[in-house]
């Protein structure tokens, strides 16, 4: 496969003092339709103890992945979920969500991902909307010789089979996968075949043409070749892809309009109580 860009995932906090390890990709340049991948990787309670207390979205998608541990989402929907290992969790914030996500008392490490997805400059005051995987569970296909593919978003091929994940409804055609691969295992899967084409590895580390890529690394690959690595050790990694939306960004916090006047008024409306609250 061809490597276009190589980014690594630089060290943050957010929420209550949370410690993550985020790409960001707010200039729209390389990411786009995505705006952010947030990892969380902690076996230390105080990395994460403090969760995201309740706070306002507008205008994105957020797509949370729990690999491990789990917290628990509320929303002024009246939502109230708990997201476990394994579990995925959408929203599309549209106009306004108000919502808290606090580590579960078990969660003795955390490792799991949040995603922001931009929305289209038509769809940004939509109605909210909630979906997670926590009933439907998520398919998993493994072609036999020590590769895994778990839909969590979209439709994947794995060899000649079709792994499709109930949540379809993301922005912008955006789709995320998780891959695991054995030590010493090839990973062959098809082109992703869609502008943006991006691979996150999470665990262990693959090697591309000779050269070795570590956990924390974002890959961003050529759409129309087939993925190829080696997997040096167990490894993972998540496939991302999507048509970029080409618009303006104008962000502030949590939220993410097309110019400043919306992002004014994102905030008007929240400091005058209009995002609701939870109950």
């Amino acid at each position: 496969m061809n490597i276009l860009h190589v980014f690594k995932a630089q060290p943050t906090q957010d929420g209550d003092g949370v410690n993550i390890q985020r790409i960001p990709g707010f200039d729209g340049r390389f990411l786009d339709p995505f705006l952010m991948i947030d990892e969380l990787k902690s076996d230390d309670r105080q990395d994460f103890i403090g969760g995201f207390p309740a706070h306002p979205h507008r205008g994105i998608e957020t797509f949370t992945y729990i690999i491990k541990g789990g917290f628990e989402h509320r929303d002024h929907m009246g939502n109230k979920k708990a997201v476990r290992s394994g579990d995925v969790q959408w929203m599309s914030t549209g106009r306004g969500v108000i919502h808290s996500e606090m580590p579960l008392a078990d969660s003795e490490g955390l490792h799991g991902f949040q995603i922001w997805i931009n929305m289209d400059s038509a769809d940004k005051m939509n109605p909210p909307l909630y979906q997670d995987s926590s009933e439907s569970g998520l398919p998993v296909e493994d072609n036999g010789h020590g590769l895994a593919l778990k839909a969590l978003a979209g439709s994947w091929q794995i060899g000649d089979k079709t792994v499709a994940s109930p949540l379809t409804r993301l922005s912008a055609s955006a789709a995320i996968a998780d891959v695991s691969a054995d030590s010493g295992s090839q990973v062959d899967l098809p082109a992703m075949q869609s502008e943006t084409a991006l691979l996150y590895i999470h665990s262990g580390s693959l090697t591309v043409q000779g050269k070795q890529y570590t956990s924390g690394t974002l890959l961003i690959v050529d759409p129309r070749e087939p993925i190829k690595a080696q997997a040096d050790e167990q490894a993972g990694f998540l496939m991302l892809k999507g048509q970029p939306l080409r618009q303006p960004i104008a962000h502030w916090g949590p939220f993410v309009m097309n110019t400043q006047e919306q992002l004014h008024q994102a905030v008007e409306d929240y400091r005058q109580g209009r995002f609701g609250t939870i109950a």
